[in-house]
């Protein structure tokens, strides 16, 4: 057990840029308007439940299919590079199909908080940091995403959408030097 507290912060701001929670609000009160109620419990457990299987199988889910975690980590660094122009550049590069039925876990728990960037990322990290200091992360990760689905509402009223751009744009950035790091390491430039 190798518990590094500064491992944990990193992992835990870069788990919170790629689920970018502050940056889906939007879309979270856009379902909320739809479906009338979302699940924060449900979609909480399903968004934990994939990532912590994915961080501790994944590995050997691409074994299997014989990638290696430094191959999956630039594939990654791309999905995260793309992600951050999204943020940045405020466009939608992934389109999501959205079912009101099962709203609190497609598309809230997946894609939204636990999708191919958080994957990604959870992989490339394990390639750098212990696995015990990426579990506390995704707990802390969860724990905010939860709180964020409970108080929308309030989270909307207090930020405005100005607030809620310019988070989605600094998150982005730093998103986007995050991808820059992981594809520079794992390419060994």
């Amino acid at each position: 057990m190798q518990l590094n507290f500064k491992e944990i912060a990193t992992a835990s701001m870069i788990l919170f840029a790629v689920i970018d929670i502050i940056g889906s609000v939007p879309i979270i009160i856009d379902l909320r308007q739809k479906n009338g109620h979302l699940r924060s419990g449900l979609a909480s457990i399903v968004a934990l439940v994939l990532m912590v299987v994915f961080l501790f199988l994944g590995e050997n889910i691409l074994a299997l299919i014989g990638i290696t975690v430094g191959d999956f980590a630039i594939a990654g660094s791309l999905v995260i590079f793309f992600i951050a122009l999204e943020m940045i550049l405020g466009i939608q590069l992934y389109k999501e199909d959205d079912s009101p039925s099962t709203a609190s876990v497609v598309p809230l728990a997946f894609p939204l908080i636990a999708g191919a960037g958080t994957l990604t990322t959870l992989l490339s990290l394990r390639a750098e940091y212990a696995e015990v200091n990426i579990l506390i992360a995704i707990i802390i990760n969860v724990g905010l995403v939860y709180l964020v689905l409970k108080t929308t509402g309030h989270f909307e009223r207090f930020l405005g959408k100005g607030g809620i751009n310019v988070l989605r744009k600094v998150f982005g950035i730093i998103l986007l030097a995050i991808a820059v790091k992981l594809f520079r390491t794992n390419l060994g430039v």
